[in-house]
């Protein structure tokens, strides 16, 4: 009986396929992997030199529907509650305003030379929310290690088919890609522990999360409901006439007080609470003996407010040469605000001071 001779087993690999083709194939795979990132590179470049009299002429809608499917893969990958060591900037609602964003990142600095977190509200209300998310979207599946997104209210199909996003998809691409980028929203997570002491969210705390570990049985993909831990953490508002917790004038969401605010912080072991979702004159507001500060990133907030925007640097401060080390708490966090004003220069950008 002849018995033929079997394939040469790969040892590294384990199978029957042969070594020279599982290294083709890791050749290609390597190859395309390289193509991807040059192809995210070039929509970043693209939107770098962005203007609105040639907007619809950057992306086709494929690309943009490509970019959804991969941010909502890599969504999917992280946690629902991120964990981010400082340094970070931490940055507020952004509201389709696409030429501030990018001022932003002129005077704060570009990832992935800078960490970003930003806390939600990438789309409505503003003229340019595709740009916004197309860019924020595209640093992050190059970059995941380097800014995070986190889910706001305006992140969701009930909010943004009335505020604006879905007139703007349907009217420069069509209702497809509206939807692909539902597919991403429902995957985003919804809050950031800073260096085990800072959360941050887009809407506040609630008093149904009793520890962060309930986050983590939250099944994606979703959409945001009325009430609940969910709604909370998009949709709360801080109160100062009140103590505890209580209804929101919103209809979603729940409003707090400053006690409400210690006693979270005292339970899961924090010492701050960064939160969005509110215009704020000054491009920031402390509450609750400042336990818990509102940052909102949109100045001259859709052509109505002089508000200012704002961008919060989380850092460990750095400890003289010349210091024993041994008086140092080698724990503490620095907090600064950037604040950039709604006046602008000649070449459109806003002015920003320290």
């Amino acid at each position: 009986m002849n018995v033929p001779p079997s394939k040469p087993v790969d040892v590294k690999n384990g199978s029957n396929v042969p070594a020279a083709d599982v290294k083709k194939e890791g050749d290609k795979k390597e190859r395309e992997g390289i193509t991807v990132i040059k192809w995210l590179q070039t929509i970043i470049d693209r939107l770098k030199w962005w203007s609105p009299g040639h907007c619809q002429k950057l992306f086709l809608e494929a690309e943009l529907i490509e970019l959804c499917y991969r941010a909502r893969e890599q969504f999917w990958k992280s946690p629902i509650k991120c964990d981010v060591d400082a340094p970070v900037n931490i940055c507020g609602d952004i509201h389709g305003q696409f030429e501030d964003l990018l001022a932003m990142f002129e005077l704060t600095g570009w990832p992935p030379e800078k960490k970003y977190l930003f806390l939600g509200d990438y789309v409505d209300r503003g003229p340019f929310s595709i740009e916004v998310i197309t860019l924020l979207f595209a640093i992050q599946v190059l970059h995941p290690d380097k800014i995070y997104l986190l889910r706001g209210n305006h992140e969701s199909r009930p909010v943004n088919m009335q505020y604006g996003f879905y007139l703007e998809c349907r009217k420069r691409y069509s209702e497809k890609l509206y939807d692909a980028f539902q597919l991403a929203f429902y995957c985003m997570p919804l809050c950031a522990v800073v260096s085990k002491k800072i959360i941050c969210m887009h809407g506040g705390i609630s008093e149904d999360l009793i520890d962060l570990s309930q986050l983590e049985k939250i099944d994606r993909p979703f959409d945001i409901p009325d009430i609940g831990v969910i709604a909370d953490l998009t949709w709360a508002d801080p109160d100062d006439k009140i103590l505890g917790y209580g209804g929101s004038p919103r209809g979603a969401g729940r409003s707090f007080g400053p006690e409400a605010v210690k006693k979270f912080l005292a339970m899961h072991n924090l010492e701050m609470v960064v939160r969005a979702h509110q215009v704020v004159m000054d491009g920031y507001e402390f509450f609750a003996d400042q336990k818990l500060v509102t940052i909102f990133s949109a100045p001259a907030y859709c052509g109505q407010f002089d508000n200012a925007g704002v961008v919060m640097k989380v850092e460990v401060p750095e400890v003289p040469k010349d210091t024993k080390s041994s008086g140092i708490d080698k724990n503490i966090l620095q907090c600064s605000f950037t604040i950039f004003r709604p006046d602008r220069d000649p070449n459109g950008y806003a002015k920003a001071k320290k």
